[in-house]
């Protein structure tokens, strides 16, 4: 008899959304590319990326949260402390937009996005994000590996880490202009996390070009780790042998840390991470440590007992 061992991110069958409803969906998506719906924006281009092919090694069995809820219950400080700043983040201007490349890497230089779209192969996998905050959500993300972009940038053998920088810019985003807060929003993963195969470089969402609000045009996925690792609008990535102190590390050194790995055992200073509410359903359920995602990653932190790897 052939048994089936369950993969740890996988949730039980009766959470699964009616996957003929997903797909359907897709399929208007995809032959939506030629049209503009009546009411709606720009139609998507014939020779778009989007949607992407999925890469099913990275499977849910509950359903892809909707584009709606994500969009409008989003943590994006640069443009103010509420979740909703969608309206707000409209202002950032995505074109042109470069990423430099430097620190201890062969030859540094600068990309443009578009440029780095077409020295890649985009995929879309349906990710899980667990948000420190107690909320989760699940993500239909469109990207590559970040393990491709590390391999562009040949970093030297002295390199122990990637740091990411987001823009910069207060004319566009208000918080940015209160300067006792360590802008701009910098994060990092240590060099075998970034060419972790889970390690996802974003530019899309929903079968879409991603939204400012989710990040746009290239963001940071890292599902086995808390929400705010996963950094938006990036600009900047350095390779470095020193590891990087990031935004919230800056701001609150006793509650936040370098790795942010989600683990239910270790409570947040003010909450606990037991259990999360999945966001537009009001429903809760128990957290698992690396947020499901432990066969891929906790090999990477044996012998870092010492650290402080869950906050």
């Amino acid at each position: 008899m052939f048994v089936r061992a369950k993969r740890g991110w996988e949730i039980p069958e009766r959470e699964a959304a009616d996957e003929a409803i997903f797909l359907n969906r897709r399929a208007f998506m995809a032959g939506s590319g030629a049209l503009v719906l009546a009411g709606g924006g720009p139609a998507l281009a014939a020779d778009s990326p989007y949607p992407a092919a999925r890469n099913d090694l990275y499977k849910l069995t509950q359903p892809v949260t909707p584009e709606s809820d994500n969009t409008n219950y989003n943590n994006f400080y640069e443009f103010g402390f509420s979740k909703r700043v969608a309206s707000a983040a409209e202002a950032l201007p995505t074109s042109p937009w470069t990423v430099k490349i430097d620190g201890l890497v062969e030859k540094p230089f600068e990309i443009a996005f578009e440029d780095l779209l077409r020295r890649v192969s985009l995929e879309e996998r349906l990710y899980r994000h667990r948000c420190v905050e107690a909320w989760s959500m699940a993500v239909p993300w469109t990207g590559f590996p970040m393990r491709a972009l590390v391999d562009m940038a040949r970093p030297l053998g002295s390199a122990k880490y990637v740091v990411m920088k987001t823009f910069l810019n207060p004319k566009v985003a208000p918080a940015q202009k209160q300067t006792w807060y360590p802008w701009p929003y910098t994060e990092g993963l240590t060099i075998a996390e970034a060419t972790n195969d889970l390690a996802f470089m974003v530019t899309g969402a929903y079968g879409k070009p991603l939204p400012k609000v989710m990040g746009a045009p290239l963001r940071l996925a890292t599902p086995w780790k808390y929400g705010f690792k996963s950094i938006k609008s990036i600009v900047a990535i350095s390779f470095s042998e020193k590891r990087p102190v990031s935004y919230w590390e800056s701001l609150q050194a006793s509650e936040y840390g370098f790795w942010a790995n989600v683990n239910p055992a270790v409570a947040h200073p003010r909450w606990s991470q037991a259990r999360e509410e999945v966001l537009g359903t009001g429903e809760y359920r128990p957290t698992v440590i690396y947020n499901g995602y432990g066969e891929f990653v906790a090999d990477m932190y044996k012998g870092l007992e010492g650290e402080r790897l869950f906050m």
